[in-house]
């Protein structure tokens, strides 16, 4: 291919986008052999448990093509989940599909729902998959700027930005990397003004299980004014430690879920047939995700103790597997600059906040996993008590 055919027929989606901060992170800690707090992945062994059954699904041969929604078992323990937590009837048969990872039912989504010229409203700071696949479907992202150290949406604001043009509303709860959790009052304004417009929502709730303090999570599913215009995703790999696996899910009324269905079906068609069987055995026992808050509050709970000793500023995390820290006692640098600093010179790799906006917003931030196993939580805390 010569460079002439290039340039004259290639013509790039995503002309702004290079490698994601993760990956460059990810790749900066293993050049420099440091502790990886940057991706969130756990560096914990999975349940025997659940490892087992998956072994048992593939000794029996349910290694062919799962049904294009998802094995009807999984789907039936997903609503039977749903009707539990949030007095929610998703019908298995018409509401609930099973996608490959929490990813692809965010884009699958989105290419459901943008065509060329719609707005869709981002909260920032964002998890970075959200706006490259409204621009690849020709949508235009109308961010809603959010800041430190509450990151409180101002719904005025959001009222003032939405109009005829506004199709879809990306809500993530809680919130990946603010740690924040929507209150009543958050939902009850989106509610409010959702009901004058034609706009639909995307409720990125893979964090629903990892949430603190006896907070309760407040989801789509449990505001049935909100949920008719609604698709909510949610994630195994966050729930069960296996982001390997990239299994997850969408839950939408079955008239969205049938639009939903006809994209999915030509983006992946259908998920790994053995770990959905595997996984509708195993969530019988609903401990194994009623006991997520306690088993990472306990990882928080260490490394907020550890830092007290450091001149690092501790943001409240309210859930996911994330902390934030402030480090403006320590450096005047830019968060990319001091994240790459850190992880070359003290050998601690962790993300920037600022990569989560799309416009320079520059806080002191750096973003820390802390789904790790003890000894790696406390290695870390140790080179940041020096810093």
């Amino acid at each position: 291919m010569t460079k002439a055919f290039q340039n004259d027929f290639l013509k790039s989606k995503l002309p702004s986008t290079s490698v994601s901060i993760f990956s460059q992170m990810s790749t900066l800690a293993e050049k420099h052999q440091a502790l990886n707090l940057s991706q969130g992945f756990p560096n914990y062994p999975t349940s025997e448990q659940l490892i087992g059954l998956v072994d048992h699904y593939l000794r029996k041969g349910y290694n062919q093509y799962a049904p294009m929604p998802g094995v009807l078992a999984l789907r039936e323990r997903i609503s039977e989940k749903v009707e539990r937590l949030y007095n929610c009837q998703a019908d298995p048969e018409r509401e609930v599909t099973i996608t490959s990872g929490g990813t692809q039912a965010l884009f699958t989504v989105i290419a459901t729902l943008v065509n060329f010229g719609d707005e869709v409203i981002v909260f920032e700071p964002a998890y970075d998959s959200y706006a490259p696949a409204v621009e690849i479907f020709g949508g235009k992202v109308v961010p809603i700027r959010l800041v430190a150290p509450n990151f409180d949406i101002d719904w005025e604001e959001v009222r003032a930005v939405i109009n005829d043009n506004t199709k879809l509303i990306i809500i993530n709860n809680p919130n990946n990397p603010s740690t924040k959790t929507l209150k009543k009052e958050d939902l009850e304004a989106l509610e409010a003004i959702i009901q004058g417009s034609n706009a639909f929502i995307l409720s990125d709730e893979v964090y629903e299980h990892i949430i603190f303090d006896g907070r309760k999570h407040l989801s789509m599913l449990a505001y049935p004014k909100l949920l008719e215009r609604s698709f909510i995703v949610a994630s195994f790999g966050k729930l069960l430690h296996t982001t390997g696996w990239k299994l997850g899910y969408a839950i939408a009324p079955a008239a969205l879920m049938a639009e939903f269905r006809k994209v999915h079906q030509f983006n992946v068609f259908s998920a790994n047939t053995p770990i959905q069987w595997a996984i509708a055995d195993y969530l019988k026992n609903a401990d194994h995700y009623l006991g997520l808050p306690d088993f990472f509050q306990e990882k928080r709970d260490l490394l907020v103790t550890g830092l007290a000793a450091s001149r690092l500023e501790v943001l409240p995390s309210e859930g996911t597997y994330f902390l934030l820290v402030n480090y403006k006692q320590i450096s005047d640098s830019s968060e990319f600059d001091f994240a790459r600093q850190l992880t070359i010179e003290n050998g601690l790799a962790t993300i920037p906040v600022s990569a989560f906006y799309s416009a320079p917003k520059e806080q002191h931030l750096l973003r820390l996993c802390f789904a790790k196993d003890k000894d790696t939580l406390d290695k870390a805390i140790e080179l940041l008590q020096k810093l």
